[in-house]
C-alpha cells in the first residue's frame, strides 16, 4: 500500500434524486480520525452512516466535512405577506416625512420577519430515503477523490523521508568512521588524560589510574548508539515500504532516532563526534516534523 498524507481537499458534485449533491471535504492531520460535519437541516440521519464511510477510507486525520443540496426540482414558491408589506411601507412612509429618514428600499422591507417566508417543501419518506442514498454515494465517490489526493501528497512526503533518512544514515557512517575513534587516538587521548594527573598528583597509583581511563573510555564508546542508529535506519526504511497507516510508528521510531542521537552527544569525547552529533539531531527534528503530516 502506498503512503498517505493526513493532508488533502476534495469537493465533488453530482445531480442525482432530483437534487444537486455536492460535498466539500478538507483533511489535515491529527492523532486520531476526527470528523466534523456541516450538514442542512433535514440531513441528520444520515450522520452515522457518513462517518462509518469515512472510517473505511481513513484511519488517521481532523476531518471537515460540508454538504450542500440544491433541489432541481419542486422548489417551493416563496410567499408574501403582502398585507404586512403594504403596513410597513406606509408605516415607512409617515416616518420619513416625520422625521426625515431616508426612504426605505424594497430590499429592506423585504427582509423584514415575516413579510417573505419560503415554506418547507414536504418530502415524501420514500423521496427521503431516495436522496439520502444519494448523498451517502456522492460521499463516497468525494472520499475516493480524497484518498487520491492524499495519496499523491503521501508520495511527495516519502520521498522527503527518504532523503532524511539517508541522511541520517550518513550521519553515521561519519561518526563510525570519524579519525577519533581509531584505537591510535584513543590511546593517544587516555595517556595525556592519565600523564596530566600523574603530573598533577605524583602519588597516585598508576596502574589504578591506567584501570579508571580504560573504564573511562569503555563507558563514552558510542558503538552500541551507531549500531541502534544503523538498525533504526532499515526500520524506517522497511515502514515506508509498507506503505499506508504506518505514521504512528514511524512517530516513535523519531523518538528512538533522537534518543540515541541525544546518548552520542553526550558521551562523545570529540570536538567532531559533538559536530556530528547536533547534526543528526536537526536530521530527526525535520524527519519529525514532516512525519506528523503522515497518516
Amino acid at each position: 500500500m502506498s503512503l498517505q498524507s493526513m493532508t488533502g481537499f476534495a469537493r465533488h458534485l453530482r445531480n442525482s434524486a432530483g437534487a444537486q449533491i455536492s460535498w466539500e471535504i478538507k483533511s489535515v492531520n491529527g492523532k486520531g480520525l476526527d470528523v466534523r460535519f456541516r450538514l442542512p437541516a433535514g440531513m441528520e440521519t444520515i450522520e452515522q452512516k457518513a462517518r462509518n464511510l469515512f472510517s473505511q477510507h481513513f484511519k488517521r486525520g481532523n476531518i471537515q466535512a460540508a454538504l450542500t443540496i440544491d433541489r432541481t426540482t419542486g422548489l417551493a414558491k416563496a410567499i408574501i405577506n403582502e398585507p404586512l408589506l403594504k403596513e410597513l411601507a406606509a408605516l415607512a412612509a409617515h416616518l420619513r416625512e416625520e422625521y426625515g429618514l431616508a426612504p426605505s428600499t424594497p430590499e429592506g422591507l423585504m427582509g423584514l420577519r415575516g413579510v417573505l417566508d419560503v415554506p418547507q417543501e414536504m418530502v415524501a419518506p420514500a423521496d427521503q430515503a431516495e436522496l439520502e442514498a444519494a448523498v451517502l454515494a456522492v460521499l463516497d465517490e468525494t472520499l475516493i477523490q480524497l484518498a487520491h489526493n492524499r495519496q499523491a501528497e503521501g508520495k511527495a512526503l516519502g520521498e522527503i523521508l527518504r532523503v532524511q533518512i539517508t541522511t541520517i544514515e550518513m550521519l553515521v557512517q561519519q561518526a563510525r568512521l570519524d579519525p577519533s575513534r581509531s584505537p591510535e587516538a584513543i590511546r593517544a587521548r587516555l595517556a595525556a588524560q592519565v600523564a596530566l594527573l600523574l603530573d598533577a598528583a605524583p602519588t597516585l597509583d598508576e596502574a589504578r589510574l591506567h584501570m579508571e581511563a580504560a573504564f573511562l573510555a569503555t563507558k563514552a564508546d558510542i558503538q552500541e548508539e551507531l549500531d541502534r542508529l544503523e538498525m533504526h535506519v532499515a526500520s524506517a526504511r522497511s515502514l515506508l515500504r509498507e506503505g499506508n497507516g504506518v505514521g504512528r510508528k514511524l512517530d516513535f521510531l523519531t523518538q528512538e532516532f533522537n534518543r540515541e542521537a541525544n546518548t552520542l552527544c553526550s558521551k562523545a569525547n570529540a570536538a567532531s563526534i559533538t559536530s556530528i552529533g547536533l547534526d543528526l539531531k536537526a536530521v530527526v527534528d525535520q524527519l519529525r516534523e514532516q512525519i506528523q503530516n503522515l497518516e
